[in-house]
């Protein structure tokens, strides 16, 4: 990062909202349908059509906006976005403008211990377009997603790094899982993000000129393209030149950008109040009710995992996380009270496997159910925990009971005292030499013993009990 200039970034997130149906029309919202199959003459843009707005999509608006502390704009109004554009048939897409439902909000990131609050400009509602589809000769187009209800989720230029803009998306994806309203999707379009980025000498309040990076498919491509504009800018900048205002694409497999158009500006899209939708209205009781049936946030779950589960911070951070791996968390603990080893075995067993298999928290291949059999098992002392290791994977593999498989493969733990006492005298009656250095201060070859022991026991052996009569016995 240049000491001589500071990034000022902005960022556009879309979010398909999971309403059943369009924003306008009764068309089916989902993906992978065939082509052009879930289309009707309102979505389309025919002539004499008139869109209906979707009331789910109005509160799934409202719910984000009461997330994440904006005012909800008790009057707001529907506009016409005139561009050109062959997924968009109509010629122009139905959004909002000057009027949106939601304003002035605010989110918390935390970046290298630091908080800060990032505010948010608007989040306002408008319909999708249909999707361009490249060909080596040709472009078709496919007008399912054309009329899918969106959210727009504008940011305040108030991030200061890509580090601050990843963990806003993070966030913000947070959220949006948390409430339910968007699967966040990025590999499917259901979250894109935009970002605009400007740099300016550090101490100096005008913003520079700003360009617009898109087509960036996840998280990390949304970093490493901010990472890429910064240097770019930079390098023109400290040789004297200006920036010129553009849209940037952003080429993942290259990892590098190439311009794309010049930057438009509001009036390029010549706005003006859409004539066939009524303005909406939100009172104070349908604000009421959609406020009381937010469910708990991820901040707020954060900090009860903190205090009723005397979680460490960053265990707390990692289990709530993702709103289906918090859930997973109290429906194992539920079943065994001790939330200091589930915790451990989510965060290493359970999230090694989604990484191994690729999987989301969602698709976790364990019930809860299983995982609580297998960590009372551990408590209970019949299996050790290196035990328990190769147990779960058989679980997730065979889909059986934890207890099925212990008690097919006798894995069960050796804790009896007079079985393990035979053992050690065995290794120990083996390995005269080793215990002669022990007992001349190499204390270190205790670990050595404890693995012999181990190793006879085929890892059976209660590594407590094992370790006392071990330590009892050398030291005699």
């Amino acid at each position: 990062m240049s000491e001589k200039f500071e990034p000022v970034i902005g960022l556009e997130v879309h979010a398909q909202l999971l309403t059943d149906t369009k924003i306008f029309c009764s068309c089916k919202n989902a993906y992978g349908a065939p082509p052009n199959s879930l289309t009707c003459p309102v979505c389309l843009g025919m002539p004499g059509t008139l869109p209906v707005l979707n009331r789910k999509a109005v509160e799934y608006a409202i719910k984000m906006g009461l997330a994440t502390d904006c005012s909800i704009t008790a009057f707001s109004r529907f506009a016409r976005k005139n561009y050109f554009y062959p997924d968009l048939p109509k010629g122009y897409q139905i959004s909002q403008y000057d009027e949106p439902l939601c304003q002035n909000g605010k989110i918390k990131i935390q970046v290298n211990g630091i908080e800060k609050n990032i505010g948010i400009t608007r989040i306002h509602l408008e319909e999708d377009a249909g999707k361009s589809i490249h060909g080596f000769d040709n472009t078709l187009v496919d007008f399912n997603r054309c009329g899918v209800a969106l959210i727009e989720i504008v940011s305040e230029p108030d991030l200061r790094s890509p580090e601050e803009a990843y963990a806003y998306l993070i966030k913000l994806k947070q959220i949006l899982e948390y409430l339910e309203i968007c699967d966040c999707n990025m590999e499917e379009g259901s979250l894109r993000c935009d970002a605009n980025i400007s740099l300016r000498p550090i101490g100096e309040e005008k913003f520079g000129t700003k360009t617009e990076m898109k087509n960036m498919n996840s998280f990390r491509g949304v970093e490493r393209a901010l990472r890429f504009e910064i240097e770019r800018q930079k390098a023109i900048l400290e040789k004297g030149k200006n920036i010129i205002q553009q849209t940037m694409l952003w080429d993942e497999a290259k990892g590098e950008a190439r311009p794309m158009r010049s930057k438009e500006e509001s009036h390029d899209y010549r706005y003006f109040p859409e004539p066939d939708l009524v303005p909406l209205e939100v009172d104070e009781n349908w604000k009421t009710k959609i406020l009381n049936d937010l469910p708990e946030l991820p901040d707020q779950k954060y900090f009860r995992f903190l205090n009723k589960y005397n979680l460490r911070p960053y265990d707390a951070a990692i289990l709530t996380s993702d709103k289906y791996l918090a859930e997973y968390f109290e429906r194992v603990n539920d079943l065994i009270n001790d939330p200091q080893l589930v915790s451990k075995w989510i965060q290493g067993e359970v999230l090694r496997t989604l990484s191994q298999k690729n999987l989301t928290p969602k698709q976790i291949p364990l019930a809860a159910e299983n995982l609580g059999e297998l960590l009372n098992l551990i408590k209970a002392g019949t299996i050790s925990a290196n035990i328990a290791k190769e147990v779960f994977d058989k679980m997730v593999e065979n889909n059986e009971s934890a207890k099925i498989i212990v008690e097919r493969e006798k894995l069960i733990q050796v804790s009896d005292d007079s079985e393990l006492e035979q053992i050690i005298q065995t290794v120990i009656s083996e390995n005269p030499n080793e215990v002669e250095r022990y007992r001349r201060g190499a204390k270190n070859l205790f670990a050595f013993f404890m693995g012999q022991v181990m190793k006879k026991t085929k890892g059976k052996a209660n590594p407590s009990v094992a370790n006392n009569l071990l330590r009892k016995t050398l030291d005699n």
